[in-house]
């Protein structure tokens, strides 16, 4: 007996309703990117393995799924290597392209390859299925959507300030209340590595420190000691693991902490800016924090950095993030060209508005009226009714079989179909349709302009 077929951990089959509702949250996501200027590009689904390797620190290249050579792979394999199972040296001869990890990373390699095509500053948005090896779990796949929104070719803060008000707009229209939109700097990390004498600890701190809703304030101080940060410098931040209080609040204890880093007021004063326009020119649904332990362990951001964390009755990971890069494409050849951009995580939204009971009842695929099959000249009539219909861009389908009229209705009761059209003799001679409410059981003889009507 043949094995039950299966797909790969991580990723997964959607329904029609459940692509329905995907679909519903892309258009919110698209629509408000538009309104906000960005245009669509599309890249590969996968790159040459030097274009994403080294982008996203040690921990993302771990992630970053490798596609074989064509062929015969192994045939330009070090013998040496191949024999003593040398894997992580032995991948760069047998793999010369990955899939793609994010979609930054190939818009910076967009840009750079299309400089001279591009008006900057350039706003795009992407919406594309990005790929990781990690470890599956809830909100969490190795297959998965982005929905990024990026400016390049611009420093200007009023970016930062956009952005938030895009999160704000994509969370309101999708009716998602109490979404915490987090923000800090990474000049601010890189002040406070320099003050506690760290600096050539950055990353390690960074990333570290970016754990802490994970595995806490002892777990955090292990990781920092493990990679070689000195107790008395983790002593120094201790004030970190306990910031609490308004935005102004906390920018006074940085300020405090920061005084004597002039990178770390920097980041002060950036921070300043964006949250103090984006509180006077207020938001609707969404909430602004500034969170000093928020560190997003990728390596370019050089500036602001967001993440948004669902509303606290959902036990959900951040469904969106991003931040300023200031050098990106300089990686590709392009020096000079700062960028600040945002990501949608397409997937966990779905979960948080599924579990809130979000999407509203007009989100379907399916058809609103089912025209009931009595047989070939009922079919045909019901056929001209239908292409009418249609072009009208109403979704009405023709029942194929001339089967037992109780099985079609069952048919339409389980694909969810709101509306039945019985065609028999009578209402062929009358030019009519009988119009049957599957919800309520009301039928009515209706002309086409009513049917139409009805159905709109």
């Amino acid at each position: 007996m043949a094995s039950k077929p299966s797909i790969p951990k991580g990723t997964r089959d959607f329904s029609p309703a459940e692509v329905a509702k995907r679909h519903y949250i892309i258009a919110t996501i698209k629509s408000n990117f538009e309104k906000f200027g960005f245009q669509p590009i599309e890249t590969p689904s996968f790159e040459n393995s030097e274009t994403l390797m080294g982008k996203y620190g040690e921990e993302g290249d771990r992630l970053i799924f490798k596609i074989l050579n064509s062929g015969d792979y192994l045939a330009k394999a070090d013998a040496a290597l191949l024999q003593n199972k040398e894997s992580n040296k032995l991948t760069s001869s047998i793999s010369e392209k990955a899939l793609r990890y994010d979609l930054t990373v190939p818009f910076a390699r967009y840009v750079v390859q299309h400089q001279s095509e591009i008006e900057f500053p350039f706003k795009r948005y992407q919406i594309q299925p990005v790929w990781r090896a990690d470890r599956p779990q809830k909100g969490r796949f190795r297959e998965f959507f982005q929905c990024d929104a990026d400016v390049v070719g611009s420093k200007s803060l009023w970016q930062e300030v956009e952005l938030v008000q895009l999160y704000d707009s994509v969370f309101t229209q999708l009716g998602l209340e109490g979404v915490t939109i987090k923000i800090n700097n990474r000049k601010i990390l890189a002040g406070i590595a320099e003050v506690i004498g760290a600096q050539d600890k950055l990353i390690d701190f960074t990333v570290a420190l970016d754990k802490l809703d994970k595995i806490g304030e002892d777990g955090v101080k292990k990781e920092m000691i493990e990679k070689g940060i000195e107790e008395s410098a983790i002593e120094k931040v201790q004030p970190l693991f306990h910031f609490s209080g308004s935005i102004l609040e906390k920018m006074d204890q940085l300020s405090t902490l920061l005084a004597e880093s002039q990178e770390g007021m920097k980041g002060v004063a950036e921070l300043q800016f964006i949250c103090d326009n984006v509180t006077n020119l207020g938001l609707n649904k969404a909430i602004l924090d500034l969170d000093v332990t928020l560190a997003r362990g990728l390596n370019y951001y050089t500036g602001a950095i967001f993440e948004v964390a669902a509303p606290k009755t959902v036990a959900m990971g951040s469904i969106g993030g991003g931040g300023r890069y200031d050098d990106l494409t300089g990686i590709f050849g392009l020096k000079d060209m700062s960028g600040v951009g945002i990501s949608f995580g397409l997937d966990r939204i779905y979960l948080v508005l599924d579990e809130l009971n979000l999407f509203p009842e007009t989100v379907t695929s399916t058809s609103k009226a089912l025209f009931i099959n009595y047989g070939e000249k009922e079919a045909f009539y019901s056929m001209q009714a239908i292409i009418k219909l249609r072009s009208y861009g109403i979704k009405v389908e023709l029942y194929p079989d001339k089967a037992k009229v109780g099985k079609q209705f069952q048919h339409a009761d389980k694909r969810g179909i709101s509306y039945a059209v019985i065609v028999g003799e009578s209402e062929m001679n009358e030019g009519k349709f009988a119009l049957k409410n599957l919800n309520s059981g009301e039928q009515v003889l209706v002309n086409f302009e009513e049917l139409k009507a009805a159905l709109e």
